[in-house]
């Protein structure tokens, strides 16, 4: 099945520690990924069909993307979108380098379809990330699908200075991403949660909007939920984004919370701090798209992201409302051929449900 398939979907890769992993399977996709023989190979592969949709006032191949945290550097654009990704988002990236939490840092639960990460933001910082960007696009590096920035708050900047630290790192990255995500969800920095309050959230977003009015060009900018909010609070922070001219909601973060662990390896993870994605957060994460959806009335577009693993749970992300998904863990555990057998069950699904596009199906739970 090819290079990408024997180390991103390599048995092999579970029995060594999963930041490691992690590190091999980036080293491929940084290399063999970004040569032209490579990504031949990777589209011949895992090219999936086309189910297009206008979000964003963009043209989208179909609406799978990669979700944030497995490119954080921005290293392997090219071989995401030659694997079959619509669209990647590169980051978290912060205003200052910083080396993230100490490891171990990264623990899966292979009987959940879990994965616990406590990275914290590890990152050369915006600066440098622009300068790779640079050579990139002068390189002709540049995929031809869209590309958003995550971007957290560095760590050492505390948070009543956090308004100007986003805004710094989106000025910097501002010509080198098509859109841009704004993370104050992460649960793997101390007190960044606490930005999701009213009063730090309205500065955050008042600064990045002051940014993109001095551009000549105007860019999308996102907001990342926390699945761990009560509903209550989701809807003030929904709420506030519309008033706050923020252009789509990404549903959602990793969690904090637990299920019961199903074997010694899940409760060594489990055990430990950070956030949980994968298949135990796709409840709760539809649960959020469905109030985002029901609370915006579709104003603005919901990427869903928490769980997404096969056709059913894609599908069910995008009739709660999702206009665009993401995944992460599940080409971890189910390797590359993910995206094409995902993309291939929407295609399926618009064409039984006698949808004439995509875009008819987002939020039809909701007519």
């Amino acid at each position: 099945m090819g290079i990408a398939w024997s180390v991103l979907g390599s048995p092999a890769l579970r029995l060594i520690d999963s930041e490691t992993a992690h590190s091999i399977s980036m080293r491929v996709m940084r290399g063999f990924g970004e040569t032209s023989a490579g990504q031949n190979m990777l589209n011949a592969l895992y090219k999936p069909p086309e189910v297009p949709i206008e979000v964003f006032g963009k043209m989208f191949h179909h609406p799978l993307g990669l979700a944030a945290g497995f490119d954080k550097g921005a290293e392997a654009l090219m071989a995401w979108s030659a694997m079959g990704f619509s669209w990647t988002e590169y980051g978290g990236v912060t205003r200052y380098p910083q080396d993230g939490n100490p490891k171990p840092r990264m623990f899966r639960a292979n009987r959940h379809r879990a994965l616990v990460n406590k990275m914290g933001f590890n990152n050369p910082g915006a600066s440098e990330i622009r300068k790779r960007l640079i050579s990139r696009k002068s390189e002709e590096k540049w995929p031809k699908t869209p590309v958003a920035a995550n971007i957290g708050r560095s760590k050492k900047v505390p948070n009543e200075h956090a308004a100007d630290d986003y805004a710094s790192t989106l000025d910097i990255l501002w010509d080198h991403a098509d859109m841009f995500v704004l993370n104050v969800s992460s649960p793997n920095t101390p007190g960044l949660r606490d930005l999701q309050a009213q009063e730090h959230l309205s500065s955050i977003l008042s600064s990045c909007n002051k940014v993109r009015e001095m551009k000549a060009d105007h860019k999308p900018i996102l907001l990342k939920l926390s699945p761990d909010n009560g509903d209550e609070e989701i809807l003030e922070t929904v709420s506030l984004c519309l008033a706050s001219g923020v252009d789509g909601i990404v549903a959602t973060n990793t969690t904090i919370k637990r299920p019961a662990p199903l074997s010694t390896q899940s409760r060594k993870a489990f055990s430990s701090e950070g956030g949980l994605s994968g298949r135990p957060l796709n409840s709760r994460s539809l649960e959020v798209i469905n109030m985002a959806y029901g609370e915006t009335q579709g104003k603005i577009p919901i990427v869903g992201v928490g769980g997404i693993e096969s056709k059913e749970t894609a599908w069910e992300a995008i009739i709660s409302g999702s206009s665009l998904i993401q995944l992460y863990s599940a080409l971890v555990f189910n390797g590359p051929t993910v995206v094409s057998s995902i993309v291939r069950g929407i295609k399926s699904r618009v064409r039984e449900s006698g949808f004439s596009s995509l875009s008819e199906a987002v939020g039809y739970k909701h007519i």
